[in-house]
């Protein structure tokens, strides 16, 4: 039978690139968004290779994200794959400079939302005796660099509740994986530089950053390992970049 997996943030980037490339491999998709159009587009796409069905909602909002999850078609609820993979980045300001909007928004869907999601999610798994829970994480939960103070704090806890989820569920057969990229070519670093589209260019100039697909690609690659194996913390960089701040531009 099947696996069935729960992707948020599926309608860009890391998220839409694993949609993609779990629907080619007979993997069913419950796709979580925000944006309805771009839902409608993907599940048409991938509902050619797999079965699909979406859920519009912010993961910032607790009870958005339990109302949707409650809704998901009974033949969709047995989840055996969630991928955490909803995130932001908002501006990139000292911590003196920071706007306390920015701050909220990152916490919110970084931290809050991850939780939200898992703890809607969890107690089936739990029920079953078995699940596989990724948490997109980042370089920022692994070192701090200036002017992304909260932001790499989000992710500092998105590493601390990997190592937590992990504790609390292995007794439950549950495994717990987080992956955490470096440089990746995304809308990431339109939606930090609020929409300014040349600025977030030169964030990707003189070097070959990591795709969405990469990432995809490792993704898969951790949920597809026999039930035994679980890769519980990877950090993975484009090869001219040696730290979150150290980057061979030519």
């Amino acid at each position: 039978m099947s696996k069935t997996a729960f992707i948020t943030g599926a309608t860009s980037g890391i998220g839409k690139a694993t949609a993609e490339l779990f629907a080619k491999n007979n993997i069913r998709l419950i796709l979580c968004g925000r944006r309805a159009d771009r839902l409608q587009e993907l599940q048409q796409e991938l509902s050619k290779l797999t079965e699909v069905t979406t859920l519009q909602f912010d993961v910032s909002k607790r009870n958005d994200v339990e109302k949707a999850i409650k809704s998901i078609p009974d033949n969709f609820k047995q989840i055996d794959i969630l991928i955490n993979n909803a995130g932001n980045a908002h501006g990139l300001s000292s911590i003196q400079d920071g706007s306390i909007d920015d701050w909220d928004a990152m916490l919110d869907i970084n931290v809050k939302g991850l939780l939200y999601v898992s703890k809607a999610i969890i107690p089936n798994m739990i029920d079953n005796n078995s699940g596989f829970i990724v948490n997109i994480g980042s370089i920022a939960a692994k070192e701090v660099y200036a002017n992304g103070n909260v932001y790499c704090a989000s992710k500092h806890a998105v590493d601390a509740l990997n190592k937590s989820m992990r504790l609390d569920l292995n007794q439950h057969n549950i495994r717990v994986s987080a992956i955490h990229p470096g440089l990746v070519e995304t809308e990431f670093s339109d939606v930090r530089f609020k929409g300014d589209t040349e600025r977030a260019k030169t964030v990707y100039q003189g070097y070959k950053a990591l795709q969405a697909e990469d990432i995809a690609d490792i993704i898969h690659f951790v949920v597809t390992r026999p039930y035994h194996v679980n890769i519980e913390d990877l950090v993975v960089y484009p090869t001219a970049q040696a730290s979150a701040t150290m980057i061979n531009k030519s």
